[in-house]
């Protein structure tokens, strides 16, 4: 799946695409791996309320500050980003169970840019019981 990124860090729900991926897939029982191959992204699950996105990213810019001196930035300025990114995770296995996804009643799938705004992948793998 590509994702078109609009910011420089967001959070993309991409929880209804990943759902239409199993539905496709044709598999009842199983596990869905969502994936990420680049090295300042991830994938986590979440809930989807405004201010609770603003918090996550609030807190993982607080965490690692964009700017801070680190020696990555003399190539590419996005060392944060890698920092972030390795922290959060490049995928999330998601059960299936009767051809849907089983999250949690406010649980959502999210794409994460640390990054952007640039073209991205996501990798959506589903595997039969």
């Amino acid at each position: 799946m590509n994702i078109r990124t609009s910011k420089r860090v967001e959070l993309v729900d991409i929880t209804e695409d990943v759902k239409s991926e199993i539905h496709k897939s044709g598999i009842v029982n199983g596990i869905c791996v969502v994936s990420t191959s680049h090295t300042t992204t991830a994938i986590i699950l979440n809930e989807n309320e405004t201010g609770l996105r603003h918090d996550i990213l609030d807190f993982l810019e607080k965490l690692i500050p964009h700017h801070a001196g680190y020696q990555h930035d003399r190539i590419d300025n996005n060392a944060d980003a890698h920092l972030k990114a390795m922290i959060l995770g490049p995928s999330e296995t998601i059960p299936v169970m009767g051809g849907e996804l089983v999250l949690g009643t406010w649980q959502r799938t999210f794409f994460v840019e640390l990054d952007g705004p640039r073209q991205r992948t996501v990798n959506i793998t589903v595997v039969d019981q």
